[in-house]
């Protein structure tokens, strides 16, 4: 089994993009992030065509994220747990099989110490929190109840160590990569989720997200940001991880490459 992670950077830009890459690589689970296009845009029948099932939470120019399977999507819900009314649309959730999975793209923050980066915070702390009740975890005592498989996908607009930025000194304390974003990627982990990156050995220099200005990809001056994250029950099971580095590549590329984790 093979579960993909991609933000497209608007998916009716990329569509061609996305089918040839489903028809070629074949993956039976692709979670989408910042998909920019609203529930009536987004192109169902195309994907029922090609043998995937697609939930989706899309908003008008902004945001977006989707859910594709080669089995059903059951238990669908577009919000987090708790209730909070949220405008923008950043996470989905379905159940595949045995499977919870969730596509999410958190805030990036603009700033350290703006509103937009406390809006961050917290939303990972809400993020944390729901992921703890899905796990049946308690956070004051660290003991989990399994409930079965547990798949967190998408851009996390974090950079979790130095090993995931091209230049650490540079990007030291800034947006993506300050110590409080660390902590809060830290501290969703600790709920028992494992980055399939770190799973398999890599060589340096593996990023996710190179900017489109100053010739940063072909420098490979890029960021990991975006994971595929699992419960201690899939990471057993992980058999490989990478990137797809390819899809960065070519005509008007989405600014993310494609991050992959395979199970047996």
């Amino acid at each position: 089994m093979k579960i993909v992670s991609w933000n497209i950077n608007s998916l009716r830009k990329r569509q061609d993009r996305l089918f040839a890459w489903l028809e070629n690589t074949a993956p039976d689970i692709v979670c989408l992030q910042e998909t920019k296009c609203t529930d009536e845009q987004f192109p169902t029948l195309a994907l029922q065509s090609a043998g995937y099932d697609a939930a989706y939470h899309g908003e008008k120019s902004y945001n977006g994220v989707a859910i594709l399977s080669k089995t059903k999507l059951t238990d669908v819900r577009a919000s987090l747990c708790d209730e909070v009314v949220d405008p923008q649309a950043r996470v989905i959730s379905a159940t595949i099989g045995n499977l919870r999975v969730y596509s999410i793209y958190a805030p990036n923050g603009q700033a350290v110490g703006s509103p937009a980066y406390k809006y961050k915070l917290e939303w990972y702390a809400r993020l944390r929190d729901c992921l703890a009740k899905e796990k049946d975890v308690d956070l004051a005592t660290g003991q989990v109840h399994p409930n079965g498989g547990l798949v967190i996908c998408g851009d996390f607009n974090i950079a979790p160590e130095d090993v995931d930025v091209h230049d650490p000194q540079l990007w030291r304390g800034a947006i993506m990569c300050s110590d409080g974003e660390r902590a809060a990627f830290q501290q969703l982990c600790e709920i028992g989720l494992r980055d399939t990156l770190r799973l398999h050995p890599e060589e340096p220099g593996v990023f996710t997200w190179w900017d489109y200005r100053m010739l940063s990809f072909q420098k490979n001056r890029g960021l990991r940001i975006d994971a595929v994250l699992v419960d201690e029950s899939l990471a057993k099971k992980c058999t490989a991880s990478g990137v797809d580095r390819e899809m960065r590549k070519g005509k008007d590329p989405s600014d993310h490459a494609p991050i992959w984790a395979e199970f047996r």
